[in-house]
């Protein structure tokens, strides 16, 4: 069987190849940059953009099963073109697809919702390779960052590329929704505490006000949709959730053990 992964490149979308690969499958990755991609060799890259779905028709050709992002473009922004998408797959044969949620429900997961492919969507919290955001400032010694007390159970982007894989190869998830988490909440604080701990280093924590986190975001080049999602991201309570070991069969990917190979020599 023949997969396509949209987002290949991507920090999950890598995962859901490997996984894919180690269950003896073919895969094809998507990515707007073909020439940029690398991958083993076993991997076929197929260029394409969500934005724009006719230049999906030749990726589409042979797949069973598809990653799909909600996602597009370098903004990150909610894709609008979920309709034709969803008519694609469907003219296509595709039997499942997996949905890579961004927190809100948008185009694409309505109209995959009211068409004949079978879905499912994931939810991912907080990827903890987001943590390397804070390079610099942990740097100099200092990390501020909004509400530091709100515990989420960040999650391994392979355990995101693992369920993922999981689901498509499998089936039977129709209509399902699943939260990916690490196996426990940890606030600003406990992972800063944890990230000091293996540099051996005391690194100072300063809460930033919503406004100034608003504002940073818009600097980094975000638009306003995503400022939004991050600001109410952040203030959110995200505990963690049993997908993992149901779908996989065993114990979430922790956050020390994405350290000791993230952080490895700084």
């Amino acid at each position: 069987m023949t997969f396509l992964v949209t987002g290949a490149t991507g920090r999950a979308g890598r995962h859901v190849v490997d996984a894919l690969l180690a269950e003896g499958h073919r895969v094809r990755a998507l990515t707007r940059h073909p020439g940029r991609a690398a991958f083993p060799p076993q991997v076929e890259v197929a260029g394409g953009d969500l934005t724009d779905p006719e230049s999906l028709r030749g990726a589409l050709r042979g797949v069973v099963g598809v990653h799909l992002l909600t996602t597009g473009g370098d903004d990150y922004a909610t894709l609008t073109t979920g309709p034709e998408l969803a008519a694609l797959f469907a003219e296509a044969g595709v039997r499942r697809v997996t949905l890579l949620w961004n927190g809100r429900v948008g185009p694409v997961e309505e109209a995959f919702a009211a068409g004949s492919v079978e879905w499912t969507r994931l939810e991912a919290t907080d990827f903890m390779s987001n943590t390397l955001q804070w390079l610099p400032q942990i740097e100099r010694g200092r990390v501020e960052e909004m509400r530091g007390d709100v515990p989420v159970a960040v999650v391994h982007e392979a355990d995101v590329g693992a369920v993922a894989a999981r689901v498509l190869m499998d089936g039977g998830h129709a209509g399902r929704s699943y939260t990916i988490t690490g196996p426990v909440a940890l606030t600003v604080r406990d992972r800063l505490a944890a990230i000091g701990k293996v540099l051996g280093r005391r690194l100072e924590f300063a809460e930033l006000g919503e406004e100034r986190a608003r504002e940073s975001w818009r600097a980094a080049g975000h638009g306003e949709e995503l400022v939004e999602i991050f600001t109410a991201w952040h203030g959110t309570p995200h505990p963690a959730t049993p997908v993992v070991r149901e779908l996989l069969g065993r114990r979430p990917l922790t956050f020390e053990q994405w350290l000791a190979t993230s952080f490895a020599g700084r």
